[in-house]
């Protein structure tokens, strides 16, 4: 690729919606080995429901009530789409905290839990971001 070729692509990448730690993947790492493929969703709901869980690939139905932002680290992320209005103007980084969540995520038995951080977009981002798509497709 030449200097120029590189600069040009440079300038087109998009901007992730969605991404993950160095911790985060090395427990997505540990799961897949356990559990084979991956996915994440984040609900709208209450306590533990408004955290990223992750479920073997297929084990949780997405449908057109879901949004998919992207993948990390080899998964597909969704989220619900009444959350996703709240939270479209954000990139989210999936990270991981001590202490057991109560949800049906993998990683509970392990003794921790992932979590979301969050910053806005900056107006250059903002018009670059990564295509969505509803999760039924």
């Amino acid at each position: 690729m030449t200097k120029k070729q590189w600069a040009f692509s440079k300038n087109q990448m998009m901007t992730q919606r969605v991404e993950a730690t160095d911790a985060a993947k090395e427990i997505i790492d540990q799961l897949r080995e356990e559990h084979g493929e991956l996915m994440f969703h984040q609900s709208g709901g209450c306590c533990d429901g408004s955290s990223p869980m992750c479920f073997p690939k297929g084990d949780l139905m997405i449908n057109e009530t879901d949004v998919y932002l992207g993948t990390i680290h080899g998964c597909e992320f969704f989220m619900s789409k009444d959350q996703f209005e709240y939270w479209k103007h954000t990139q989210l980084t999936v990270d991981i905290t001590s202490g057991r969540g109560s949800s049906f995520s993998l990683e509970i038995p392990l003794g921790i839990r992932f979590v979301i951080k969050s910053r806005m977009y900056t107006e250059e981002e903002a018009k670059n971001l990564s295509p969505t798509r509803s999760g039924e497709q």
